[in-house]
């Protein structure tokens, strides 16, 4: 092969007419491998033959053909008809159609939260919050909570120093609301709270959601009805509910309360064969709760309430472990997608 500059020369123009008469990409292709294929390409073979050339010769041919491969490569980059073979060599079908991402979504435990605060302010109640590190005035004292108590044992309950502790309950909430406000109030404290228990049904860490009424001439009665709603409204209009004697250091009476089971009518493995559902506990405020916040307890008298916000989503929601609420197991909050 004959290494002259008029050779290269006539090879560039030679190449640049071809390309222009290329109408596809298939007459392109061809055009490329014409030149720059493996085997049979004109540059492919021009870099070949230069193994004979006299050693003096090299370096000057070896500039020109590289100039040459150079200047067809970007002449076949910048061609039109280069954009087929980009897009199958990045294997993109851009006829198929689009993949939706997979986006967050909301907690069960934050869509039951939700639904129980837009039901309560639905009949206006105010939501009031307070530090999850507590201390033990608010946590115990305040709330008509003696030394003695089991719940304030260092087995129940996680304790920071002497004074202060990761709270056990959001009724303190309940007492820094009566400290900043005078009834008639309406109130309720979702958060979270920290007992030392870990099963199937506790958590170390869970939430809770308590609520609080406070003026003159409120009765037990009120009480009951406002349950009876809440729960008509989270299990269906045909529930019953049923209020059995308790105690609590700040409820004077104390009453559990259960719901008939939304799962059967006759017994079955939720309620334990007994058609009742335990979800909460309350009761009238006792007045030596109203004398901490300086409330005259002959003048207003109040009810409380309080419920677990895992154990009302495991029955609303058919969750049979609390503990599946904190692994992060997409498989099983994917579930609750759009609930």
């Amino acid at each position: 092969m004959d290494f002259t500059n008029w050779n290269l020369e006539q090879a560039l123009d030679s190449f640049q007419q071809k390309l222009a008469a290329c109408d596809d990409h298939e007459s392109w292709q061809a055009l490329r491998l014409s030149y720059l294929g493996k085997k049979q390409g004109l540059i492919t073979g021009m870099l070949l033959a230069m193994r004979d050339l006299p050693k003096e010769r090299k370096p000057l041919v070896g500039k020109q053909v590289n100039q040459l491969k150079q200047a067809v490569e970007q002449a076949l980059k910048d061609s039109p008809h280069a954009e087929a073979r980009s897009l199958r060599k990045s294997s993109l079908d851009v006829t198929l159609p689009g993949i939706r991402p997979k986006c967050g979504t909301l907690h069960p435990l934050t869509i039951t939260r939700h639904r129980l605060i837009d039901f309560f302010r639905s009949y206006g109640y105010d939501v009031g919050e307070g530090p999850e590190i507590e201390t033990t005035y608010y946590n115990f004292e305040a709330l008509n909570t003696p030394e003695s108590h089991p719940a304030r044992e260092e087995a129940d309950t996680f304790y920071i120093d002497d004074d202060r502790l990761l709270r056990t309950q959001t009724s303190g909430v309940q007492i820094r609301y009566m400290e900043s406000h005078q009834p008639p109030l309406r109130m309720i404290a979702p958060g979270k709270v920290f007992r030392r228990d870990d099963d199937i049904t506790h958590s170390p860490m869970f939430h809770q959601l308590e609520g609080l009424v406070v003026g003159p001439d409120i009765t037990f009665g009120h009480l009951k009805g406002m349950l009876q709603a809440f729960a008509r409204h989270l299990f269906g209009p045909n529930t019953v509910i049923r209020l059995r004697p308790s105690f609590f250091p700040f409820t004077e009476p104390s009453a559990e309360m259960d719901v008939s089971c939304p799962f059967c009518e006759s017994g079955c493995r939720v309620c334990k064969q007994t058609r009742w559902i335990e979800i909460l506990g309350c009761g009238m405020v006792d007045p030596n709760v109203f004398e901490h916040v300086g409330y005259d307890p002959e003048a207003v008298s109040g009810f409380a309430f309080g419920m677990g916000i895992e154990r009302i989503a495991m029955l609303s929601l058919g969750i049979p472990d609390i503990r599946l609420f904190y692994q992060n197991d997409r498989r099983f909050l994917d579930q609750f997608r759009g609930a």
